[in-house]
């Protein structure tokens, strides 16, 4: 095996359970940290935790190469007081925690990963986000991802190196956003929501695995990493692409005011829509890195080749 031990906490969720399927050959032990209890799977195994509190899986960063911490509320919700207070802690309250137990551990996980958002990066229609030289945005959910990567750095690691990976949307057949897109392309409604114009920083899942391994294999990156395909697509053309490859002509547009409605009713936020979200991987690309999937169209036709 390449590596010895992968730790996820937080992985059983569905970034979780694809590094999990990535890292099953690469890796003698992987680590689920989860509030569920699950049978082992091979060399993959669950032990309990709470998010909250230390507790004997402690033990198990020990000797780790590699910590991703995917813990962290959906925010595909309505921003209720409430939910504002779910979608912060549960990003804030489990990333202390992980600082505080590696702090304490004896040989602690050599590569620690927080999984961020790229939606840190203001709405860009004029030109992409880098790590150098983007721009904070405003509003609540820059708030969360200050926050969080806050909580992350200030952790005292001295000998753990730490990267905070600013995710774009992962696109996968199983969960998260491609389904759902796939969904209204199939009921003839897959044309572009709101003007269309709004960017999309996407990326493969396979991509993201990818990209975890590199980062433990080029000790000389730390701090902020841009996780997204280097070619972001506008709305309006992601969804033409995903119609043409599943050969559907036409859909359906929602207008601005129709997915106002609709967020209400199935409760969400149309930020989550209508944000452009324009990031570029600067320091991946600059590192070498090279994108299986660097455009939409070759991720589409990947996916739906899939079988779930």
């Amino acid at each position: 095996m390449k590596y010895h031990k992968i730790v996820l906490a937080g992985g059983n969720g569905y970034l979780g359970s694809v590094l999990a399927k990535y890292y099953k050959n690469l890796a003698e032990e992987i680590i689920l940290l989860s509030r569920k209890p699950a049978p082992a799977d091979g060399n993959i195994k669950t032990l309990i935790w709470d998010g909250e509190t230390e507790g004997k899986w402690g033990a198990a960063l020990n000797g780790a190469d590699l910590l991703i911490n995917l813990c962290g509320k959906n925010v595909n919700c309505r921003y209720t007081e409430k939910n504002k207070r779910e979608i912060i802690n549960s990003r804030v309250v489990p990333t202390t925690l992980l600082g505080r137990v590696v702090n304490k551990l004896a040989d602690p996980p050599k590569l620690w990963i927080n999984l961020a958002s790229a939606t840190i990066y203001r709405h860009a229609e004029d030109h992409a986000q880098d790590e150098a030289t983007g721009e904070i945005g405003y509003g609540f959910s820059i708030d969360v991802c200050t926050q969080w990567e806050q909580c992350f750095f200030d952790a005292d690691t001295p000998n753990t190196r730490k990267i905070a990976l600013r995710h774009g949307i992962a696109l996968g057949r199983s969960d998260s956003v491609f389904p759902r897109l796939l969904n209204l392309v199939k009921l003839g409604m897959g044309g572009k929501q709101g003007d269309g114009e709004q960017y999309i920083a996407w990326i493969h899942e396979h991509d993201t695995a990818r990209i975890t391994e590199f980062l433990m294999e080029h000790t000389e990156l730390g701090g902020v990493i841009n996780c997204a395909a280097p070619e972001a697509a506008k709305n309006k053309d992601l969804m033409r692409i995903i119609r043409k490859a599943y050969g559907i002509p036409f859909g359906l547009p929602a207008p601005q005011w129709l997915l106002e409605i609709g967020a209400k009713v199935i409760g969400t936020e149309t930020e989550l829509i209508l944000k452009s979200r324009w990031v570029t991987p600067k320091r991946l690309l600059d590192a070498g890195f090279v994108f299986q999937f660097p455009k939409a169209e070759h991720a589409v036709h990947d996916i739906l080749s899939l079988r779930v």
